[in-house]
């Protein structure tokens, strides 16, 4: 198995049937609380543990997700509210290794996204098909249409946690 991908890769030239949308958006839901159990119990030396060799710790990968997830929905509300709006990306390796994403406990960003997710899932839940349709250009992978890049962040939630669940069971933890 591959411990970078251990749900694969996502799959960017898939479309997105309008009736897979309310599964997805259930899975942003859910994404908190199946990161939450996750990584519970696990003792500050369990979250300093790297996922892989050469990769994140679980806590880097637990803050990594809000900072993800916080972007994605800031370019849901542009894209909303704005025609074709432009996107920068950001260095997720060096937000990751920014103090508090090496040091801050595993909760702070736990409940962020618990919190976030409730706001996205409000708007995703309230989405019109034409809104489905509205896409941002970033600026590194060119154009993004709202519905797949929803189909990329319920694969994103399901990958991250993935990760630390074959820790957890490589470890034995």
């Amino acid at each position: 198995m591959d411990l970078r991908y251990p749900i694969g890769q996502f799959d960017f030239s898939q479309t997105v049937a309008r009736e897979a949308r309310p599964g997805l958006i259930d899975d942003i839901r859910q994404a908190p609380e199946r990161l939450r159990m996750a990584v519970e119990g696990l003792d500050q030396s369990q979250l300093d543990t790297p996922y892989r060799p050469g990769g994140w710790s679980v806590r880097q990968v637990v803050h990594h997700l809000p900072d993800s997830h916080i972007n994605c929905y800031v370019r849901f509300r542009l894209a909303l509210t704005e025609d074709q709006p432009q996107v920068k990306g950001y260095d997720e390796k060096k937000w990751a290794e920014l103090p508090d994403a090496r040091t801050a406990p595993a909760a702070v960003s736990l409940a962020l996204l618990e919190h976030l997710h409730e706001r996205w899932v409000r708007l995703m839940t309230a989405m019109t098909d034409d809104d489905w349709a509205r896409s941002f250009h970033h600026a590194e992978l060119g154009p993004r249409r709202l519905d797949l890049t929803l189909a990329l962040y319920s694969w994103h939630g399901k990958h991250h946690t993935a990760q630390i669940a074959g820790l957890r069971e490589r470890m034995g933890w």
